[in-house]
């Protein structure tokens, strides 16, 4: 859906209640914004009901979609794969898709990861606007493997500490460095 058809509506107040009208019929809500200029929050419903009513895909069609094949990771020699990881990371980059937290693993466990769930995930992207990011935190799924990963290799001191502080029963891991170093090298969201 797209939402330019609430900018005929010439009184500004008017359009923003049409947009927390569409919203709630989506099953969401839309309260006022206090405090917020009504420009902003005119902007931000417009965002979140082109978010709700824009059908999601998988990652993988999207790449499809912009003329990049993802082929299989059985079907590519170790410098093809390593070489076809950084175009597909490239790629994901250029439609809004970043990646975090990957030094924990090889090229062929990335390529790998990615191949058989990352991309095989329905997401909704908005390329066209770079005040959208979608995130994929190989470290971040709140599992306690993932918390684990974190807090091995990309936790600080700081960070460990207050973790054993607020969950005393869990074991933390002794740091280790991560055995690659890409994380540097990938592309970066426009938000950090």
């Amino acid at each position: 859906m797209t939402t330019a058809h609430f900018d005929d509506e010439p009184d500004q107040e008017k359009r923003i209640e049409k947009l927390r009208a569409e919203i709630e019929k989506l099953g969401g809500t839309s309260s006022t914004m206090e405090g917020i200029p009504a420009d902003l929050e005119e902007e931000f419903l417009k965002q979140i009901l082109e978010y709700e009513t824009t059908e999601s895909i998988t990652l993988s069609q999207w790449l499809e979609n912009a003329g990049v094949q993802v082929p299989s990771p059985d079907s590519l020699d170790d410098a093809g794969l390593s070489a076809r990881l950084m175009e597909t990371i490239r790629q994901m980059a250029s439609l809004g898709a970043y990646l975090l937290h990957t030094n924990h693993l090889s090229d062929p466990a990335l390529y790998e990861y990615l191949y058989n769930e990352a991309l095989r995930e329905e997401v909704t992207l908005f390329p066209e606007n770079p005040g959208y990011a979608y995130t994929i935190d190989l470290t971040g799924s709140g599992s306690d493997e993932d918390n684990q990963l974190y807090l091995k290799y990309y936790a600080d001191e700081d960070y460990r500490k207050e973790w054993a502080r607020d969950w005393p029963e869990d074991v933390m891991p002794e740091h280790e460095d991560p055995r690659f170093d890409r994380d540097d090298r990938l592309p970066k969201s426009p938000f950090g």
